[in-house]
């Protein structure tokens, strides 16, 4: 089992799209996959067709040191086993920190076998705090989905700081596993430069496949579906399609 923290501490780059999308053309690849949502926001819970205003357990109560196995649901739409959350996780941000080694919950309940899956994702906050640290601390790696815009490049510093950060107090294997540009406009001048940017300073680690701009993208979330499954005929979807087999070539 392998666990990506799917996370930028900036709103709006697409984050949870991505992970939606990358769970779900994992999963028709044939592999099983595990969609964690410990965004507050529950965006990937309702994204993947469950209701998060119904949800019952679900991520607030592993943090509190509930089993994994006994909160999960499937998302028929998606094909990936889902771990849910809503606003309920909200109050978490205290309510954990008042236990001795809060830290590894989350590790230690995916680790525990109950799981099963080949990949874990992680959709994190768009907010660098308690439940952000669970995450990356869970994590053997981190996915950033960014626009290429001059803002996300500075928020992209300020989060390399604190996987350093991480990586010498709580996860010393915790690394960038790979940047995805997310809600790519080519015709852009800043876009190509800031992305050419980040090729030259990040290397390999920038993913080949881009998410371009694209109204199904969208429009999927609204319908509780994946953009693979609301328009599979989109270029939004050829996108997915494309981050997803250049996943597997790295991490498989």
């Amino acid at each position: 089992m392998k666990t990506f923290a799917v996370i930028n501490q900036k709103g709006g780059t697409g984050k949870t799209t991505v992970a939606v999308n990358l769970a779900s053309r994992l999963s028709d690849l044939g592999r099983s996959v595990l969609l964690v949502d410990i965004d507050p926001q529950g965006n990937a819970t309702s994204g993947s067709g469950a209701n998060k205003e119904k949800l019952f357990g679900g991520t607030l109560n592993v943090l509190h040191g509930a089993n994994t196995g006994d909160y999960l649901a499937c998302s028929c739409a998606g094909g990936y086993a889902l771990l849910g959350a809503n606003y309920e996780l909200a109050g978490a941000e205290l309510s954990i920190t008042e236990k001795s080694g809060w830290q590894t919950t989350l590790r230690d309940s995916l680790r525990s076998g109950e799981v099963g899956a080949d990949f874990v994702l992680i959709d994190c906050p768009p907010a660098l705090g308690a439940l952000t640290v669970t995450a990356l601390v869970a994590a053997d790696s981190v996915l950033i989905p960014m626009q290429c815009e001059y803002f996300a490049l500075e928020g992209l510093s300020d989060l390399a700081r604190t996987i350093r950060h991480l990586r010498d107090n709580w996860n010393p294997d915790l690394h960038i596993g790979g940047i995805i540009r997310s809600m790519l406009d080519s015709r852009n001048l800043l876009a190509r430069d800031i992305s050419d940017e980040l090729s030259r300073h990040f290397g390999k680690r920038v993913f080949k496949a881009a998410i371009r701009r694209n109204v199904r993208v969208a429009e999927a979330p609204s319908y509780g579906l994946p953009v693979l499954k609301y328009a599979p005929q989109s270029s939004g979807a050829d996108g997915f399609r494309e981050l997803g087999d250049e996943f597997l070539e790295r991490f498989a």
